[in-house]
């Protein structure tokens, strides 16, 4: 039995190729929308059963392309975002002009529902533009679409993430490891395929008009993460508490790289925690729990970064 006709921004992230695996294995057809089809098709392609899966490229900021694109669509799921800023891909075009866009063109083609991903705890964090930019996305997506419903989750990880393989092959090289503000910020990590089938559940469920928050079973602090991706590694090194004049001055050098470690905006968001507020349902409250312990999900890719390892310095 065919499912739903579902349109994906940003399928080929780490989160996107896991939910369209799902989505696709449930029956429900898929049109991933890529920026670079010579660079992304042959990845996406690869991750849905053949005749459920499309590959299409598109500018997302033409509306006549993207009004075509929702053609026949029943549901729209949003999961471009960036960390940092470069060229004309600004928080602000990113997280809230193009999210302003789509919501309205579903709203025009009255599609069943849209799926946005933010992210948890961007409410506090009102000095960083990145939080802006995303409460900005949330407001314009509510007030365009009200079938849209909101997902903000922590640290998504994985073998494909951009968090503990970077820390690790940081962890792997340097001498001693920087902790912002002591290291006390709070997170909730949460797998990957459990971010995927938390949004499978949301379509299948048919659930609209709400902000959910997403978290992993744990909570835990900066750096005991960092504590347990040296355990895994097998590796000592000093943990070195950064003076917040030291820490500002290290991320406003190391932001200027083309892939930085760190920018000022970051470090105005580890001042907050990134664990559930209550304020909103979870993931908990709808009966889709994370079960996946951070540690034991790591360990099965950290030997990588072991001695001998593939990415072992």
């Amino acid at each position: 039995m065919i499912g739903k006709n579902i349109l994906v921004f940003g399928g080929s992230g780490q989160i996107g190729r896991h939910l369209i695996r799902r989505l696709t294995k449930n029956n429900h057809l898929v049109t991933v929308v890529t920026r670079n089809l010579h660079q992304k098709g042959v990845i996406l392609k690869t991750q849905g059963n053949p005749g459920y899966l499309e590959v299409v490229e598109a500018n997302i900021f033409d509306e006549k392309q993207l009004n075509n694109l929702f053609e026949n669509k029943d549901i729209c799921i949003n999961l471009v975002g960036i960390l940092y800023q470069k060229k004309k891909n600004t928080f602000k075009n990113i997280h809230d002009n193009f999210p302003t866009i789509i919501s309205k063109i579903c709203s025009k083609k009255k599609l069943e529902q849209f799926i946005h991903i933010s992210a948890l705890g961007i409410e506090k964090a009102k000095d960083s533009d990145y939080a802006i930019s995303k409460l900005n996305g949330e407001k314009n997506i509510f007030n365009n679409f009200s079938k849209s419903t909101i997902l903000r989750p922590s640290i998504v990880y994985s073998v494909d993430d951009n968090f503990t393989t970077s820390m690790m092959s940081l962890l792997s090289i340097l001498p001693f490891f920087p902790l912002y503000y002591a290291g006390k910020t709070k997170f909730s990590p949460i797998h990957v395929s459990e971010m995927a089938d938390i949004i499978l559940n949301i379509v299948d469920k048919n659930i609209c008009s709400e902000i959910i928050e997403c978290a992993g079973p744990d909570v835990i602090t900066f750096r005991e993460i960092i504590e347990k991706l040296l355990i895994l590694i097998d590796k000592k090194k000093i943990l070195l508490p950064l003076p917040l004049i030291i820490a500002k001055i290290s991320a406003a050098l190391l932001e200027k790289f083309p892939r930085p470690l760190i920018t000022m905006d970051q470090l105005k968001l580890l001042k907050y925690d990134n664990i559930l507020n209550k304020e909103n349902k979870s993931n908990f409250d709808l009966g889709i729990k994370s079960e996946l312990k951070f540690e034991d999900e790591v360990k099965k890719y950290a030997y990588m970064w072991k001695k001998g390892g593939q990415y072992s310095r």
